[in-house]
């Protein structure tokens, strides 16, 4: 059974549309994990990136928490989360944030490091506040690189959030754990389906987000 048929059999199946294990409810439960973890990584990650690039200092500890993050292994985090707080949310969420801090730090550090200093010194010379400096003239410049982040750690969340079926939590990673413990491979093929189509929406999804908040000048600066 070649892997199309899989993917057929697994959607045209009405049992898997309906109930506490169908379609709409995994996808709910994945969506609430992603959404809360890059919530939770963005609160950490935005503020402190616009802080260091804004001010130029601490570009070394940024790399050095973006070098421990990405080295460190979502599953066995989670595997040590779950070991030391016993069952709960805080073992799923952990790791994924720890995975996603480092995209949405880097990238923004960067993104405001890279803004021409030109205009940024001529509102100071104009007597705007930092602050202002910070929100009016950086942020909206720096805007289409911060979503590159944003939407790079969204995606990493997105695929790596089906380890939490391994702490008995939902989420469409259920599908996958589930189908390779009982051998049912139409069950495993969907999952990742799914997981692959919820990726592709979170890149749809931030490309839409990008034209409605960068502004087109600073649109076509970023891609010319």
């Amino acid at each position: 059974m070649n892997l199309l048929n899989h993917i057929d059999a697994f959607f045209s199946d009405s049992a898997h549309w309906t109930g506490y294990d169908g379609i709409p409810t995994r996808l709910a439960e994945h969506l609430g994990y992603t959404l809360m973890a890059l919530a939770i990584a963005a609160g950490i990650g935005l503020p402190a990136g616009l802080l260091t690039g804004h001010t130029g200092r601490g570009g070394n500890t940024v790399a050095l928490i973006a070098t421990a993050g990405r080295a460190l292994p979502s599953f066995g985090l989670m595997v040590l989360m779950f070991v030391l707080l016993g069952l709960g949310m805080a073992p799923v969420m952990i790791p994924l944030v720890v995975l996603a801090i480092p995209p949405i730090l880097v990238t923004t550090y960067e993104a405001m490091r890279s803004v021409d200093p030109a205009p940024v010194d001529a509102a100071r010379g104009m007597g705007m506040a930092e602050t202002g400096v910070l929100f009016r003239v950086e942020l909206p410049v720096a805007l289409p690189l911060i979503l590159s982040g944003l939407r790079s750690a969204a995606i990493q969340i997105v695929s790596t959030a089906t380890i939490a079926a391994y702490v008995s939590f939902g989420g469409l990673g259920r599908y996958i754990v589930d189908g390779l413990y009982q051998r049912d491979y139409e069950k495993v093929v969907g999952g990742a389906t799914l997981v692959a189509a919820m990726a592709l929406a979170t890149l749809g999804l931030f490309w839409a987000a990008g034209r409605f908040a960068v502004s087109p000048g600073v649109r076509r600066g970023s891609t010319g």
